[in-house]
């Protein structure tokens, strides 16, 4: 990986996905010393169109595809382009993401998917709420446990002048928030935004003829589970989860001890528990305790988590500023949100698509 960019996260009504798009498109070019001619790869994700797009910013890419909307395909992307790249089919990649949820209305629910969703029952956050539910009634979890995450998150993001939501949080302020789906609060829920993200792949040969110290992708695995798919799980993904753990470390050589800090796609603060308890960091049932105390938080605990703020209080760019934000902590430009001397970090998504992704400077 050796180019990222982002744009500003807000509500921006006088452009769109195309717009955005662009934007960060121009910046992860620049970023990575490379011109719109030299990109032969071309992937992208809620841009309505391929084609468009690759009009717009004048690309004629010998590969390309367009993503799936949902978050999880961020980190799919990422294991496409790396393939890709491994076998020859491109030698320069940009992958761009774009949304502008905000500004258009998005819901997140109630939308088209109810013609296939058991009982119309097609919002994300009330799917999590049943799943927390469950994990409160099966280990003795709380809503307490989920401030913890919110107040990490949140504290990351008051070192990052990018995130949009930067003023403090106690456990206080998220136990009194509001319910938005029972056991969920306010602040267990992400930020929507309009945004673009955009990176440029390519391979480790040609990274070192860049301007930048290149960023490795070290090892990916995944596990799909579908079987179930049109009800939240009632294990959490935590087969799959742990399917991708016994194969992640194995594939990147290294093992959990050598990770400097997690990016967890967190659409909802309980996706963190099942993510940390499926991966293995803490045994099933045990995540609302091992979040306690600070073990998110940078320069307290062992395992700093999604470092720019996240979905959580950054923005909700469905994972692709989760990696982008990897990038810039191993190259070491974070500043005051800086893990020291970081040179592993893992991302993991906890959903129907299950996966994890390790990358290394």
């Amino acid at each position: 990986m050796v180019g990222v960019g982002t744009t500003d996260y807000g509500s921006f009504p006088d452009t769109d996905a195309y717009g955005l798009g662009a934007i960060a498109l121009n910046r992860a070019l620049d970023d990575a010393g490379l011109r719109h001619d030299e990109l032969d790869g071309l992937i992208v994700c809620r841009i309505p169109s391929y084609e468009r797009f690759a009009e717009i910013t004048r690309l004629n890419p010998q590969y390309c595809h367009q993503m799936e909307a949902p978050g999880r395909f961020s980190g799919v992307s990422l294991m496409l382009a790396a393939q890709a790249l491994a076998t020859g089919a491109a030698k320069n990649i940009a992958l761009v993401y774009a949304n502008n949820g905000r500004s258009a209305g998005a819901t997140y629910g109630g939308n088209e998917s109810a013609l296939w969703a058991p009982w119309g029952f097609t919002s994300p956050g009330a799917s999590h709420a049943m799943m927390f539910r469950r994990h409160m009634e099966q280990f003795g979890t709380s809503s307490e446990d989920l401030a913890h995450i919110a107040m990490a998150m949140r504290r990351h993001a008051t070192l990052n002048p990018q995130a949009v939501r930067r003023d403090p949080m106690t456990v206080a302020d998220h136990q009194n928030s509001r319910y938005v789906c029972d056991p969920l609060r306010l602040y267990d829920y992400c930020q929507i935004n309009d945004g673009g993200v955009a990176w440029i792949m390519t391979t480790a040969d040609r990274a070192k003829d860049l301007p930048k110290r290149p960023v490795y992708v070290s090892g990916f695995a995944r596990q799909d589970a579908f079987t179930h798919a049109s009800l939240p799980p009632d294990d959490y993904w935590y087969p799959e989860l742990q399917e991708v753990s016994r194969l992640v470390y194995q594939r990147a050589g290294i093992d959990r001890e050598a990770i400097d800090g997690l990016m967890i796609y967190d659409n909802f603060t309980p996706t963190v528990l099942f993510s940390l308890e499926g991966m293995g960091f803490c045994d099933q049932g045990e995540g609302g305790a091992f979040v306690r105390d600070g073990m998110l938080e940078l320069g307290i605990g062992r395992w700093p988590t999604n470092t720019s703020g996240g979905h959580l209080s950054e923005s909700y760019m469905q994972g692709w500023a989760l990696i982008a934000e990897m990038v810039r902590q191993l190259r070491g430009e974070c500043d005051d949100r800086q893990i020291p001397d970081c040179q592993a970090l893992q991302y993991i998504c906890a959903t129907n698509i299950a996966h994890s992704i390790i990358l290394r400077n």
